[in-house]
């Protein structure tokens, strides 16, 4: 006996901008858009629009990181994607890990087109201090151990005091990654790109303002078994900025890539948060019972597809315990 799943249609389709999001997707260093794939192919399943892009000399970004020497350089492919954005469009924005400066000199630069931040293990600055601050903070607590076989390369002339951080393969297993999936790890292994740590910028910039990065939502998603971004870490920034939303998902730093499922649901609420309820994620199944499988039966290519197109679909649902 082969069980068939018909998908009936939710009422309240998604479409329209009160209906789909815009999630545009900021990642960490070292990273790339890469890690955002299992998130973003779970958002676009839900009919939501997904930008997830590189940041300057980051994933396959063509730039090299010695043309990346300041923050705004660093940020600027997060600028061009937040200038393409429509007048009348808000996005929610989402940054992860040091993805969060980012997503904040994004809010300064453009708040009216932000409904809301989510900053995810993320570094997430005040409207008080210069953002080094941040950086200060959270170093004090950081040891040799902490960051075992971590690259720490020189950019440029010595004279340059630049000098970039690589994440190395033992800290990626053990610090980063060591609720994900193996091929995962070996994914990470092979794309990471060096970072610059952007010390001397984020020394001089003067504080985010009440008035224009203050002025936007902010959620703050705490991931609890992070040893990369201490969890006390993590609550000293919520508590320190403050954040209209708090959530705390079970993972280590990468949430998009352990959790991806549960951070999906997470970032669907938070962007319906006090916009009345949202177009549910659960659809509404009916169970029919065929003979067997199309395929085993020999269908045609056409009758497979007729069966298709009559909204007959199997349903293989992988639960990553997400």
């Amino acid at each position: 006996m082969f069980v068939w799943i018909r998908n009936i249609p939710s009422k309240r389709k998604m479409t329209g901008e009160n209906q789909q999001k815009h999630f545009v997707l900021v990642h960490g260093m070292c990273h790339g858009a890469w890690c955002w794939y299992r998130l973003q192919s779970l958002l676009e399943a839900e009919g939501h629009r997904v930008t997830a892009m590189d940041l300057a000399a980051s994933g396959i970004n063509p730039r090299s990181i010695d043309e990346t020497r300041t923050f705004s350089d660093y940020t600027q492919p997060l600028f061009e994607v937040m200038e393409s954005i429509p007048p009348d469009e808000k996005v929610v924005l989402v940054g992860h890990s040091l993805g969060g400066m980012n997503i904040a000199a994004a809010m300064e630069k453009y708040p009216q087109k932000i409904s809301v931040a989510v900053f995810i293990a993320a570094s997430m600055p005040d409207t008080v201090h210069r953002p080094i601050y941040l950086f200060e903070k959270e170093f004090e607590g950081i040891s040799d151990d902490d960051v075992m076989d971590n690259k720490i390369i020189p950019i440029g002339r010595p004279e340059d005091h630049l000098l970039a951080n690589l994440f190395g393969p033992k800290y990626i297993s053990s610090k980063v990654y060591q609720l994900c999936p193996p091929e995962d790890v070996l994914l990470a292994k092979a794309l990471l790109r060096p970072t610059l740590f952007y010390s001397k910028d984020f020394s001089k910039m003067s504080p985010f303002s009440n008035e224009r990065y203050g002025s936007v939502k902010r959620a703050y998603i705490i991931t609890s078994k992070d040893k990369t971004l201490k969890v006390k870490f993590q609550h000293w920034l919520i508590k320190n900025a403050g954040a209209t939303i708090v959530k705390e998902i079970d993972t280590d730093h990468m949430a998009m890539i352990s959790k991806p499922h549960t951070l999906c649901q997470y970032l669907l609420d938070i962007a319906w948060d006090g916009k009345g309820p949202r177009p549910s994620s659960a659809k509404t199944f009916t169970v029919m019972s065929l003979p067997q499988s199309p395929l085993k039966a020999g269908w045609s290519k056409a009758g497979r597809a007729a069966v298709k197109s009559q909204r007959l679909v199997g349903l293989l649902k992988i639960n990553d315990m997400g």
